[in-house]
């Protein structure tokens, strides 16, 4: 099933962090947090100005990115877990 985000949405994967810290600790499930990097899926076609003029994504599917703790909704496609989030929550692109 191909998915297509609208508007400004992107469509992101998570990329899970290391299980162990640079100690050799090994850090539980319980204690670890969501990961705040993740790699662009698919992108929208982008937002409309005030002149509804169409303003392309500064991001692209395969860009690496960070986004905020708590930013966009987390949905299941193909049994794959996966956030969709405006353009304006995405902090950076990591090169």
């Amino acid at each position: 099933m191909a998915f297509r985000p609208l508007g400004d949405r992107v469509l992101v994967k998570r990329v899970e962090e290391e299980q162990k810290t640079k100690g050799g600790i090994i850090i539980p499930d319980t204690v670890k947090e969501k990961p705040q990097e993740g790699l662009v899926v698919s992108v929208g076609p982008g937002a409309r100005d005030d002149s509804g003029k169409l303003q392309p994504l500064d991001v692209k599917a395969g860009d690496r990115i960070l986004f905020g703790k708590w930013s966009g909704t987390e949905v299941k496609l193909e049994g794959e877990d996966l956030l969709i989030m405006k353009e304006s929550d995405i902090l950076g692109v990591v090169e």
